[in-house]
């Protein structure tokens, strides 16, 4: 053998090597699903939903706890539920384990919620809609927010509210502060894609150690 195949024959074996090194492991792998029912109440609404009870920094919680914004958004809108009250639907953008769009279909004809692991988000659905309430919900997937998805937030933002008209749709967001950075790029990014993003007066509150406000965003 030529010194030249000599050195062909030790490279793909090197290549197999590698290939027998691989592991490839599957998005489940990175997800704890030891969910329990727990208790949520917000006013005069109570719900039981299917979440993990405590955080661990060897899994993906994406989608698996109920977060601070969730707290927050729900106890703006069961203070204020008018403003779904007549509503045909409505899609919530990142709904975790679905508390917010759960307590949504109550006011609501049809619900959407979206998330990217929506594994336990289909199965608080099928909770839901085993108990006895006529209203429907469907679940969809989202990535999460972070720096890099805000844009493309925005993006759908805007498409839902020129889809529906300027009078007849309107953007809740619930925002949990954890980086100033963060904070200006949401407004920044909303403005930039031609919306108008108010304050609500009086949901500035802390929640979890951590400062929350309810924006308003329309065309």
């Amino acid at each position: 053998m030529s010194e030249k195949e000599l050195l062909k024959t030790n490279a793909l074996e090197t290549d197999n090597d590698d290939d027998d090194d691989t592991v490839c492991l599957g998005e489940s792998f990175f997800i704890d699903n030891n969910y329990e029912v727990a208790t949520f109440t917000f006013g005069s609404h109570v719900l039981h939903l299917l979440c993990l009870q405590s955080a661990s920094t060897d899994f993906d919680l994406t989608g698996q706890l109920v977060w601070p914004g969730a707290r927050l958004l729900n106890d703006y809108i069961s203070n204020h539920s008018d403003l779904l009250q007549g509503s045909s639907s409505a899609i919530e953008l990142g709904s975790g384990v679905g508390v917010t769009g759960i307590l949504c279909s109550r006011f609501c004809r049809q619900v959407v919620l979206t998330d990217h692991n929506d594994e336990i988000l289909k199965k608080n659905i099928e909770l839901y809609e085993s108990s006895e309430n006529s209203n429907s919900c469907a679940a969809g997937k989202l990535t999460s927010l972070s720096q890099n998805s805000v844009p493309p937030l925005f993006d759908t933002v805007k498409q839902l509210l020129s889809q529906r008209g300027k009078d007849r749709c309107r953007f809740i967001l619930a925002y949990v502060s954890r980086s100033k950075m963060m904070d200006v790029m949401v407004t920044k990014e909303a403005i930039g894609h031609g919306l108008q993003i108010h304050e609500i007066d009086g949901t500035r509150s802390v929640i979890s150690n951590l400062e929350g406000v309810i924006y308003e965003i329309t065309l």
